[in-house]
């Protein structure tokens, strides 16, 4: 029909089918419910939806749910190519509970980094690691949120979730000091 999407995404706002209805990738379970949390895990971001997103992680496409926490309108928060820390709630079910935004190096000045993101414009990012050169029109990992400086900028933009060079530690720690862990942790 004219003006219809065509492929395998026709319908507008529907993430493509990869597991059943509800199911996501699971962490180890585990019957010890105190209030430490399971560790997180990244994922890339590949379709994004107001209750969900699909993420890549370890080879494998899987649908979502946010944590209830995390902040609304998703879609205007999350977007194909950010990475998301994920963590396993007390049913072992994974939820989102930070992103990451793609952004690109414009250059360096006196111990910070200039970043050019689509849904912020430009920014200066204190970066984890001080020593690290940034190589300018590369793509790195930028976050807002964490104490300590309005931007954070991690490693450099990875192909493999898993290779994320990331500040998981500082968000598990965010995570526990504001209750953000989902299913109650």
């Amino acid at each position: 029909m004219p003006g219809q999407e065509t492929g395998p995404f026709r319908r507008k706002n529907v993430l493509p089918a990869c597991d059943l209805p509800g199911d996501t990738l699971r962490m180890a379970a585990t019957t010890d419910h105190s209030p430490t949390p399971a560790p997180l895990h990244c994922g890339l971001v590949l379709h994004v939806q107001e209750e969900a997103c699909q993420v890549l992680r370890v080879g494998q496409a899987s649908t979502v749910r946010y944590a209830p926490a995390f902040p609304v309108p998703r879609t205007e928060r999350v977007s194909p190519g950010h990475l998301v820390a994920l963590a396993a709630g007390a049913a072992g079910a994974e939820a989102v509970v930070w992103r990451w935004y793609d952004a690109v190096v414009l250059g360096e000045e006196t111990g910070l980094v200039r970043l050019w993101e689509p849904a912020h414009g430009e920014v200066v990012a204190r970066p984890r690691r001080a020593m690290q050169h940034r190589q300018p029109g590369t793509r790195a990992y930028l976050s807002a949120g964490l104490p300590g400086a309005d931007w954070w900028l991690a490693g450099p933009a990875v192909a493999k979730a898993e290779d994320a060079d990331v500040e998981l530690d500082e968000v598990a720690r965010f995570c526990t000091e504001h209750g953000l862990w989902p299913g109650g942790q």
